[in-house]
């Protein structure tokens, strides 16, 4: 099979000759071309060229495109710390939004005049034109809920959700409304999807019901747009207790990438029996687990989301979250391997 049969065999609930496999490459593969974090994070050549060559030279199954969470909030303007070693993140003594009168500030903005959404744009142009039709490319964009935070912070955000929710709703609303042009953008890239981190729509950081009062509806607007454009809605979400239920119904996404079991399952097999004929399962391998622990340990961690989930297909093993940024990649290689070994499908 080639990886774009294989992924779609997997998306449409049927057996491939093998799980498909892509451990989140992401920072990390600055290394492969050479780079500094921050002309990885910023440069749409050699974004591009790291996904790529990873792709290539891990014989991955897929490219999603994870720069980091911060992203889409310098459409406002706010001002990115780069790390020589870590994912860009905003700079938290000079956050946009300052106390709740400055949720007002935030309207709707082209997308077209903020560079890093530019450059994710033409990168995403620059990976098609490579890799486009062999294997599925898929564009990470963090949710309305998710870069509001990074304008305010997560802890103070969460503290003005019960102190005035309607400036929160409103704002959500207007960054929903530039993500929705941002995405149709990366859609017309010839992308086959988003994943949308929605990390909100988990019990480590919100309950299900004020999850549904505050994104679920701006997620079913957003996953519209992008089927209307003829891509395929994913969701990333490393939160432990996971909403799969709401998020299904919001968003009916071809696939969910995830770290822990949802919150009305007790493990991953009781996720795959409960969920696996709605939504393709990825993951969910620890990506601490990299950097932690023995070789064997990592390889039995992979065979057993093998176990619990590949059957009947709908499954894709992957790390649960992005892989270390520092980390070598010999960890990488050993989930491609068992998944090429202890992965296949009897037939």
């Amino acid at each position: 099979m080639t990886k774009m049969e294989r992924v779609l065999a997997a998306l449409n609930h049927e057996e491939p000759d093998r799980v498909p496999v892509y451990p989140i490459l992401a920072g990390v593969t600055r290394k492969l071309v050479g780079a500094s974090y921050k002309d990885w994070s910023t440069n749409a050549d050699i974004f591009a060229a790291s996904q790529i060559k990873a792709a290539d030279e891990y014989d991955l199954d897929c490219i999603v495109t994870l720069l980091d969470l911060s992203l889409e909030s310098t459409a406002w303007g706010q001002e990115l710390v780069y790390p020589e070693r870590d994912a860009a993140h905003p700079d938290y003594d000079n956050l946009v939004i300052q106390d709740i009168d400055d949720y007002s500030k935030i309207k709707k903005v082209d997308y077209r005049t903020c560079e890093r959404m530019m450059m994710h744009i033409e990168a995403c142009k620059k990976i098609v034109a490579a890799k486009g039709g062999e294997l599925p490319i898929v564009a990470f964009v963090f949710g309305p809920m998710g870069t509001l935070s990074m304008l305010r912070s997560q802890q103070e955000m969460y503290m003005d959700l019960y102190d005035d929710p309607d400036a929160v709703k409103e704002a959500a609303k207007e960054v929903a409304a530039t993500l929705k042009e941002y995405a149709e953008a990366l859609c017309d890239t010839g992308i086959n999807g988003i994943m949308w981190d929605t990390l909100f729509a988990s019990g480590s950081i919100m309950s299900k019901e004020m999850w549904i009062e505050f994104e679920a509806g701006l997620m079913k607007e957003l996953s519209q747009a992008v089927r209307d454009k003829g891509c395929l809605n994913m969701i990333h979400n490393c939160g432990q207790k996971i909403y799969f239920d709401a998020q299904i119904d919001a968003i009916q996404p071809a696939a969910i990438s995830f770290l822990y079991p949802p919150d009305d399952c007790a493990d991953f097999a009781e996720c795959k029996a409960k969920y696996g004929d709605k939504t393709t399962l990825i993951g969910c391998v620890p990506p601490s687990k990299v950097v932690l622990g023995s070789d064997e340990e990592w390889d039995q961690a992979c065979r057993e989301n093998i176990d619990q989930m590949a059957k009947g297909g709908g499954f894709m093993l992957a790390t649960g979250c992005e892989y270390p940024s520092d980390a070598p990649f010999d960890r990488a290689v050993r989930m491609v391997n068992v998944a090429k070994t202890y992965g296949v499908y009897k037939k």
